[in-house]
């Protein structure tokens, strides 16, 4: 299962211990499984300690890896980022403190959830908060995604497979990707987290167990113009069958998933 990175105190707690010459200390044990050890910059280190953060959001953290993430995702001091589908705004807020004052995030809440949910979205008390001053909620249809500026940065985590749903319209998907590699600058990122489904299922578990073949989120974003820059594992997990809902008790939150990076070419439009 994947584990948190040690803290510094307790690492050099561990150091401070080792007093008596033995020689030597033995080389550090590998990482878990599909970990990829990387330097995490100060300013996404200090966005996860960021002292105004739910603790039910910290709690969080040992199964999401913010920090992983936001490096992988490339969230830099100034960067202009949209939060697509927020949720309650779990990286809204991480992003809001990673780019900084300078920086800029759009929660987009589309219309088909608002009107489902018949409340108002959570991430408008975020918006409210002076704590998280540089986000911004952004109401409209999926398919109407923009911003009002260029983007660095397109995220959304563990919605892609919900637009294809019924309750999404369903979306259609060749028009919400383009929308977002309009909104990107040239060099933008698109990052998509998702629950994973058996390779070769398609759109067969999208309804009934939340889950979406990898492949198709793949293809359908290459296809608006997209190229493909790698992927991070840090939350793929060999022991999800991938073959129950993804609330079951079983497997809620230690679910197998893709974390996908793609990038819009820097000549385009």
């Amino acid at each position: 299962m994947r584990k948190p990175l040690l803290s510094l105190v307790a690492v050099l707690g561990l150091a401070a211990c080792a007093t008596t010459p033995m020689g030597p200390p033995p080389p550090p044990p590998p990482p878990p499984s599909g970990h990829v050890a990387a330097a995490i910059p100060a300013n996404i280190a200090a966005a996860i300690a960021d002292p105004a953060r739910p603790a039910a959001d910290m709690v969080r953290d040992a199964d999401r890896m913010p920090a992983e993430i936001l490096t992988f995702a490339g969230a830099r001091t100034g960067a202009k980022v949209a939060d697509l589908i927020p949720g309650g705004g779990y990286f809204t807020r991480l992003f809001a403190k990673a780019v900084g004052p300078r920086g800029k995030v759009y929660a987009y809440v589309p219309d088909e959830l608002t009107k489902l949910a018949n409340r108002e979205p959570a991430v408008n008390a975020i918006a409210r908060d002076p704590a998280y001053a540089n986000v911004m909620v952004i109401l409209d249809t999926l398919p109407k995604f923009s911003a009002p500026e260029k983007l660095d940065l397109v995220f959304t985590a563990q919605n892609y497979h919900d637009m294809h749903d019924k309750f999404m319209g369903p979306a259609d998907l060749s028009a919400v990707n383009k929308a977002v590699f309009r909104s990107l600058k040239p060099g933008g990122v698109f990052v998509i987290i998702d629950h994973a489904a058996p390779a070769g299922s398609g759109l067969r578990d999208t309804e009934t167990l939340h889950r979406i073949d990898s492949a198709v989120v793949k293809s359908e974003v290459t296809a608006a113009g997209f190229v493909f820059e790698g992927e991070s594992r840090v939350l793929r997990n060999p022991a999800d069958k991938r073959d129950v809902s993804v609330f079951d008790p079983s497997i809620r939150g230690k679910t197998d998933q893709f974390v996908y990076k793609f990038r819009k070419p820097a000549g385009a439009r």
